[in-house]
């Protein structure tokens, strides 16, 4: 089968399109003939090598973290799956391959994909939403009237966390450029900060929680805008040893992630919030749940485009520059 492979770590070369295996399921696995897939900034990262000490990837090895398509084959003991299925599923974190054309996932990642949904724009959806979900409703508590901060609302994460919060209850404030601003504010956004106008950090206080999107002086100013006793939860900041030991199962990184995102946790306590990396996890069951919300009309997967398999590399190339309003998709 064709696959999109990580031959080492660094830059677009190192991704090639290769033959490679077709996987057989094992007990409690379904696999997956996949026809469309879903392109992520930590796919990226994962190739510069950023993320090795998380990934421990052994290469080559098919990269890609979310797919959808239909079960072709179960292996034995899976239960609640049938040939021909229409399904989407954010891959294990350790072995990723969802760049592929078959992919094979133990059940309880796989989830039913949304009936309203096409291929393209399911793919789109397991590794920003659960991200979101998470994030969200597992880190920040958010609710109703709580005043919640997004940046990067145009991306595929926030387009998502806008949808999700206004879902919750929340009165949601996001920064977008004068290209995705209407974007963001029909998603339900209350209000949208052009950043390449104003630094919102200058005039914005009170907020409750932040979800930080971008990193570097975008997360600095979520610390300075929230109330006292308020919470950040990056996906683009330093991660801290909780990320080590409740995301990642490893509490042996949690000594180095302490080092690294000491000074953040630093400047949140001195301006009396907290900070929290989330490394999300893939969960069959938070799939369903999304689902369940696009499928009552509360929540809309947002594709900037999309692109053949053989153009993966060009997708890649215009991910990376960072301008996408919403999710990049492959179609096989």
């Amino acid at each position: 089968m064709r696959a999109y492979v990580l031959t080492r770590y660094g830059g677009p070369d190192a991704m090639q399109i290769r033959d490679v295996p077709e996987p057989q399921p094992e007990p409690g696995e379904v696999r997956i003939k996949v026809v469309a897939e879903g392109l992520n900034p930590v796919d990226y990262k994962i190739r510069q090598g950023g993320l090795r000490v998380i990934t421990r990837l052994r290469l080559p090895a098919v990269a890609g973290c979310e797919l959808a398509g239909t079960v072709d084959a179960v292996g034995p003991g899976v239960s609640g799956f049938a040939v021909g299925d229409p399904v989407y599923a954010r891959v294990d974190k350790a072995r990723l391959g969802a760049f592929a054309e078959f992919v094979c996932l133990q059940q309880d990642l796989v989830a039913p994909m949304p009936v309203s949904l096409g291929f393209a724009e399911a793919a789109g959806l397991p590794l920003a939403g659960l991200t979101a979900l998470q994030a969200l409703r597992d880190e920040l508590g958010v609710g109703h009237g709580t005043r919640l901060f997004i940046s990067g609302g145009a991306g595929g994460v926030g387009t998502l966390a806008i949808q999700l919060a206004k879902y919750l209850g929340a009165e949601v404030t996001t920064t977008a450029s004068s290209r995705g601003e209407a974007l963001v504010r029909s998603l339900g956004a209350d209000r949208v900060i052009d950043y390449t106008k104003q630094d919102f950090a200058g005039f914005l206080h009170g907020f409750d929680a932040g979800l930080d999107l971008v990193g570097g002086e975008a997360l600095e100013g979520i610390f300075r805008i929230l109330k006292p006793g308020g919470k950040v939860v990056s996906i683009a900041g330093a991660p801290e040893p909780l990320t080590a030991r409740k995301d990642l199962k490893r509490p042996l990184l949690a000594p180095l992630f302490w080092v690294i995102s000491w000074s953040l946790r630093r400047r949140a306590h001195r301006l009396g919030v907290s900070y929290r990396y989330l490394f999300m996890h893939p969960s069959g069951e938070d799939l369903r749940f999304l689902a369940r919300l696009v499928d009552d009309g509360q929540l809309r997967p947002v594709v900037d485009s999309t692109y053949p398999f053989d153009r993966i590399g060009e997708a890649f190339a215009v991910l990376e520059e960072g301008r996408a309003k919403g999710k990049i998709v492959v179609t096989l």
